[in-house]
């Protein structure tokens, strides 16, 4: 498991998230969205490991976590990417790495404004 991910659960800034980047992809981080409990697990290589944390940690259920890619020097719409092989849920109605669900995207889009801030 990777020590680096952590459960993002108050604010942090933009430059919190910029350190985070540099440690592993440079100008991305890979991000898993506890939408249920308005959570992020940040960091790490791979999206399996932060839902695991996820679910160990804090007792997140599959169905309620979503896998996006934070581009820490981006704005607005290019900031977020909806693209994660976790998103791929079939027996929960979501058959491609996007988020297909509106509703959850919006969710998504809510919880990573109120924790990451510029």
């Amino acid at each position: 498991m990777d020590k680096e991910i952590r459960i993002i659960r108050e604010p942090i800034s933009r430059d919190k998230l910029r350190a985070i980047a540099k440690e592993r992809f440079g100008n991305l981080v890979k991000a898993v969205v506890g939408v249920e409990q308005r959570i992020i697990a940040l960091g790490g290589e791979l999206y399996s490991d932060a839902e695991v944390v996820l679910a160990e940690q804090e007792g997140s259920q599959r169905e309620h976590t979503w896998g996006i890619n934070l581009y820490v020097e981006k704005d607005g719409e290019e900031f977020i990417e909806f693209d994660s092989v976790i998103n791929l849920k079939p027996s929960f109605g979501n058959r491609s790495r996007g988020v297909g669900d509106p509703e959850i995207r919006t969710k998504i889009i809510g919880i990573v404004s109120a924790l990451v801030k510029k």
